[in-house]
């Protein structure tokens, strides 16, 4: 790292002592949801002393150019293929300090047409000693027509930075009038962003997973289809899918002529975590709801990911997502067939320095691999070369 007294990864490593090596500790929905607000005053009031001087810091420290990382993929450009996953800046409000960060591009979201409370409290659970999460929040937002408000107040259309929306079906609204629902959202919030997500691979709102069901999907996007909006169209599904279900969606996202796919959203699965118990509760994981993020879902994303790639148009692009949480993994997903990979749990444990370190090894494998650009490297299958260097400083990249 750089020799900065601002340092914003020192003081994640600080505060991570206390916060983030234990279950317990302060609410970890509170510190998210803290976090994010915090971000999006520092962005409302940036051109003002010392808020100014702090987000060139934050640049400075995490942030880079290098062009072999530019991609176009779906309509959009993406200056790296590091990007934020879903479900961190849920109503938008940090949406223009992501890119300070060093990621390509940033999904804000899960947005629902109608404000939604979520489910009941506690539902974000710290998993420390596993670098994992068990969330059960319920899609919780201000709704879309806050979300619009909030980016509209943030001039993102001047920034040269890559946004999407992941939209949820709201949980009044029954499951056949669906359609209508994520229609709402899309249109209204269309014109403030690159590219839309529709979810409906979330665990913790009822029936959304049906949404999977080939015929149920095939509605679902040819009713949006017809909509007058000129952003391209992702789908994001879920890791418990069969290989049957996961290489018809890829046919059919092909055939429907969307943007790509993400693969993929948080697991009912306890992926071998069955009897760890939950500090807040006292219970095991299998008796509690929710998906599960973070390390433990690193294997089955990459076999998904895998699977999709083999079964699918290779034009279509992929998005990787799940348990990426250092260099080799960001690498293992792109040689697997992923464009794009996105983070959250692994940044909230490993704090902002992952997004430069991992940009810093995707630079190192192109150049001991012969590659001139990221694109060479997607589905090349060429696995991890272990580099001996110096840990992660900005004078190492390559500018």
């Amino acid at each position: 790292m750089t020799k900065n007294p601002l340092s914003i990864q020192k003081i994640h490593e600080t505060l991570s002592h206390v916060l983030l090596t234990q279950d317990g500790g302060i609410n970890a929905e509170q510190l998210s949801y803290l976090t994010v607000i915090l971000l999006g005053q520092i962005y409302q009031w940036r051109n003002t002393f010392p808020l100014n001087d702090i987000l060139r810091h934050i640049r400075n420290e995490f942030t880079t150019q290098d062009s072999r990382l530019k991609q176009y993929l779906f309509g959009c450009e993406f200056n790296n293929p590091v990007g934020l996953a879903a479900g961190l800046d849920k109503n938008g409000v940090g949406a223009g300090m992501w890119d300070c960060f060093g990621f390509g591009f940033a999904e804000i979201g899960t947005v629902t047409w109608y404000t939604q409370l979520g489910n009941y409290r506690p539902r974000l659970f710290r998993l420390s000693e596993e670098k994992a999460a068990l969330n059960r929040m319920g899609f919780n937002n201000n709704g879309a027509q806050y979300v619009k408000q909030s980016l509209e107040k943030q001039y993102l259309k001047k920034k040269n930075m890559t946004l999407g929306i992941n939209i949820g079906k709201s949980k009044v609204t029954v499951l056949d009038q669906a359609h209508y629902d994520y229609a709402s959202s899309l249109q209204l919030l269309a014109p403030l962003v690159n590219y839309g997500v529709i979810n409906i691979s979330s665990p913790n709102t009822p029936n959304l997973r049906d949404l999977q069901n080939i015929s149920q999907l095939r509605s679902l996007l040819r009713n949006l289809r017809k909509l007058p909006v000129n952003i391209p169209l992702l789908v994001k599904i879920a890791p418990d899918l069969t290989n049957e279900s996961i290489s018809d969606i890829g046919r059919l996202a092909y055939d429907e002529g969307l943007g790509g796919i993400i693969a993929i959203n948080t697991s009912v699965n306890r992926l071998g975590l069955d009897n760890r118990l939950l500090l807040e509760t006292g219970q095991k994981l299998t008796q509690e709801a929710g998906g599960l993020s973070g390390k433990p879902l690193k294997k089955r994303a990459l076999e998904v990911l895998t699977y999709l790639r083999k079964s699918t148009n290779p034009v279509l692009p992929l998005i990787g997502v799940g348990g990426i949480d250092s260099p080799q993994a960001a690498w293992e997903r792109i040689a697997a067939g992923a464009s794009l990979i996105q983070l959250y749990t692994g940044w909230i444990y490993n704090g902002p320095a992952l997004v430069p370190q991992i940009i810093e090894g995707l630079q190192s494998q192109l150049e001991c691999n012969g590659f001139s650009k990221i694109s060479e490297a997607v589905g090349s299958n060429i696995p991890w070369t272990a580099i001996h260097s110096q840990p992660f400083s900005k004078e190492s990249q390559h500018q």
